[in-house]
């Protein structure tokens, strides 16, 4: 889960942003931030939630009255998921000036504050479209994200999401381009496409047209974009022009994070999810054939109701078996209101458990992986002060900079790994050339 506390501080003058969860909200939070600073708003904090767990609905009611104690004399404003799904929740707090929905949080008039507007949340099943919105840049990030589209048309027993996002709107082709365009102009190097579910991109848009299509376009108008990545795939839903793609353009990022939750059939059926467990091997099959450098992450709940040994143990063993890289790991959250909530638990503490053998499971697999960079080359996108991603999105000090190179690629030699991050120099520099004799000599 994301969470950016920018904002906590006293002495605000400029709308300060606190971002919950996933990278579409991440998105949202520069448009809104916009929007705050064009109606004139000032010490205002502006908290964008995520409801996709209680722990992250906890963390931002903490957040609130910690906000509150520490501005006193602040307006603090409450929308994302959270705030849609249960608003009277966040209207009855004494810290909270106003509530928004987030239909209303990506309107510019909604920043127009008033008392009678005090709460502003429409029933989000309603909305029929979604707008574009050009952020200019963002504050906090080298790489921008770009909704491509909103909502959901699945209705997985465990999520509660649909109820805070909508159902499936995508946005139009010529209105990402633009905004891709438009940072690009402004600097950004790599744009991650993010939305709730990506793989369903197009199917409400005139001639339906497929991720895959959408981002052929996307590269061929905007040549100087120089790194593109995909957010969460569903991997029984990618279409043939995405692979097709991924295959044949060096812009797309060889990093692809997989919507996996579970690798148990039974699991996976009682989730509602689209995929059994050969589709997640058929997937990576296919996109290692088209891209044999490419890593994995994935998405997976541990504990899910029903979940016995053995199918806890199918999914372990999956994870092993396709070498997963990067696993986001979440034991099983009762959402009331879900179908899941109302099926046989897991105990607690069994759900953590699980949790931490699949995460130490990851941690592994990354290691294996860092292990594997040393000695070779990569282009790294510095974020700040020397440190960026590689195309892999593995975390990389880069040291002997000359300058500030915040937001260029410098080809980087990785020589090592020091405190979780690979260490590397720019490449063709003495202290390059030096790391690389060391090597060559062990």
């Amino acid at each position: 889960m994301i969470v950016h506390k920018a904002g906590m501080t006293k002495n605000l003058t400029d709308p300060k942003i606190v971002t919950f969860g996933c990278r579409l909200n991440t998105y949202e939070s520069e448009v809104m931030r916009q929007h705050a600073r064009e109606a004139g708003l000032s010490d205002t904090i502006i908290f964008n939630t995520c409801a996709v767990t209680t722990e992250a609905e906890r963390q931002a009611r903490q957040s609130i009255r910690k906000a509150r104690r520490t501005n006193p004399d602040a307006k603090i404003i409450v929308t994302g998921c959270a705030a849609q799904i249960n608003p009277d929740l966040y209207a009855d707090m004494a810290e909270v000036d106003h509530v928004m929905g987030n239909e209303e949080k990506l309107k510019r008039e909604s920043f127009d504050l008033t008392p009678e507007a005090r709460v502003a949340v429409n029933d989000i099943m309603e909305a029929k479209e979604t707008a574009a919105h050009l952020v200019h840049g963002f504050e906090e990030h080298t790489r921008a994200f770009v909704q491509i589209q909103q909502g959901c048309n699945h209705r997985c027993t465990f999520c509660i999401i649909p109820f805070g996002r909508g159902n499936n709107r995508s946005v139009p082709i010529g209105a990402i381009t633009e905004q891709v365009r438009t940072l690009v102009n402004n600097g950004v190097k790599e744009v991650v496409l993010t939305g709730v579910d990506i793989t369903d991109y197009g199917l409400d848009l005139p001639g339906k047209p497929t991720l895959g299509q959408m981002t052929r376009r996307l590269l061929a108008q905007v040549p100087e974009l120089k790194r593109l990545r995909l957010s969460s795939l569903d991997p029984v839903e990618i279409d043939d022009d995405t692979y097709r793609l991924f295959g044949e353009e060096p812009r797309i990022m060889p990093h692809l994070h997989i919507s996996l939750q579970a690798g148990d059939d039974m699991v996976l059926k009682r989730m509602k999810r689209r995929h059994l467990r050969q589709d997640v091997v058929d997937m990576v099959v296919k996109a290692r054939e088209l891209r044999p450098d490419v890593v994995f992450g994935a998405d997976i709940i541990a504990g899910f109701p029903t979940e016995t040994d053995d199918m806890f143990e199918n999914t372990y063993r999956l994870v092993e078996e396709l070498g997963l890289t990067y696993l986001h790991v979440f034991p099983y959250s009762e959402r009331p209101g879900t179908p899941a909530a109302k099926m046989p638990q897991v105990p607690g503490n069994l759900r953590k458990e699980r949790a931490a053998r699949l995460r130490d499971a990851g941690q592994s697999a990354e290691n294996l992986f860092m292990q594997s960079r040393i000695g070779t080359t990569s282009q790294v996108l510095i974020e700040k002060n020397g440190f960026g991603r590689t195309e892999h999105y593995a975390p990389v000090q880069v040291e002997a900079l000359e300058g500030d190179l915040s937001g260029q690629v410098v080809p980087a030699y990785i020589a090592d790994i020091r405190d979780g991050k690979l260490l590397a120099y720019p490449l063709g520099t003495d202290a390059a050339n030096v790391a690389r004799e060391k090597l060559s000599s062990q």
